[in-house]
């Protein structure tokens, strides 16, 4: 009784310190970031290519994946407000670059699992996410479409190379 006296008490908490930011001006920085006014926002649950990743489409040509991920989100976002409706973002946590990891919504469409469905994006640590992922790859949506390597490796790759030549 007492362990769900707390865990109640700790969701009431979890709920009253929760904060949820709403604005119509909103810049898209990649795939899974944006910007309302000084806020830097994460979306929490998905990663994305980096802007300028280079992906390979079903014939083997390539183009950068991490725009075309940005270039989605922006569009549902511009969508979305030119029909008067804000971006509201409800702030779970925040990453070690200080971002508010969040759940982005306009009106009703969610922004993070969008990014999935349109297969834009890979679920990050989210098992409920990572069934969205599947649908997506499964219909070859996006980056599914082709070859990509996953954001978090190119990343670790580009950082390994930054460190081996330091003055490219």
């Amino acid at each position: 009784m007492k362990k769900l006296i707390f865990l109640i008490i700790a969701v009431l908490i979890a709920e009253l310190t929760a904060e949820t930011l709403a604005s119509t001006e909103v810049k898209v920085v990649d795939g899974d970031s944006l910007e309302i006014g000084t806020r830097r926002i994460r979306l929490i649950g998905i990663d994305t290519p980096e802007l300028f990743q280079e992906c390979f489409d079903e014939t083997g040509k390539s183009y950068f994946c991490g725009q075309d991920a940005k270039d989605y989100l922006k569009k549902m976002i511009d969508e979305g407000i030119s029909q008067g409706f804000k971006v509201k973002c409800d702030v779970k946590d925040v990453d070690r670059y200080k971002r508010d990891l969040s759940v982005c919504h306009i009106e009703n469409l969610n922004l993070n699992i969008e990014m999935l469905k349109a297969g834009y994006a890979i679920a990050y640590r989210n098992e409920a996410y990572q069934k969205i992922e599947k649908r997506a790859k499964k219909a070859k949506k996006g980056i599914w479409r082709g070859k990509f390597m996953r954001p978090e490796l190119y990343r670790a790759l580009k950082r390994e190379r930054e460190k081996q030549n330091p003055t490219e």
